[in-house]
């Protein structure tokens, strides 16, 4: 199942538009989309405009491929699940963010192949169209490293830190090993609400 998700704070009808048309096509592929309050609809795909958080994460578990906007929500939980992550940014010069700080954060988390950033709707279809080729990324723990908490603690006490001391916290294992399996992060048995079936 893929996996398209506008997050919670603000719709993002290019993408939606984006994954629905590419979903056309894909009849051996479900495709699920949570699309918050936009105008678009999708016509080929099962869709709800929100989820619970139980049911989200249920939604990240599920999927083999994660479909997004750049927010920290769904790249963290994405990492957390060790899901492949496409993300196609909000841009500011298209009035759908303030400012283009998903875009910095994409490409942040591409330099480190933590996810796949398409810069357009075009790229983000090309990427689709391979989807089974993307890879999951390493499995992050749900917790901060004592070495990166440490290094925190230490900024707010006195302002300063070096570039090493942030290299150390930036490579240090998380305090909580990943297990050999992902096990679901919640029950899977609880309700949802029903998705609307694309006329």
């Amino acid at each position: 199942m893929i996996f398209v998700t506008v997050g919670a704070q603000m719709p993002f009808d290019r993408l939606i538009a984006a994954a629905d048309t590419w979903a056309e096509d894909q009849k051996d592929v479900e495709v699920f989309a949570q699309i918050g309050a936009g105008m678009y609809t999708p016509k080929h795909c099962a869709y709800t405009r929100f989820l619970e958080p139980v049911a989200y994460r249920r939604h990240m578990f599920s999927a083999d491929l994660v479909v997004g906007h750049a927010g920290m929500g769904t790249i963290i939980t994405g990492l957390e699940l060790a899901r492949p992550i496409l993300v196609l940014p909000r841009r500011a010069d298209l009035r759908e963010t303030r400012n283009d700080h998903q875009l910095s954060t994409a490409r942040r988390f591409a330099r480190h192949n933590a996810l796949t950033m398409a810069k357009d709707e075009k790229e983000l279809v090309r990427h689709l169209k391979r989807w089974r080729e993307l890879t999951a990324p390493s499995r992050i723990g749900s917790h901060a490293s004592f070495d990166l908490l440490d290094l925190v603690r230490r900024f707010v006490e006195t302002g300063d830190v070096s570039a090493t001391d942030v290299d150390t916290a930036q490579t240090a294992p998380t305090s909580v090993p990943a297990p050999a399996t992902v096990e679901p992060p919640y029950p899977m048995t609880l309700p949802e609400p029903e998705p609307r079936i694309a006329a």
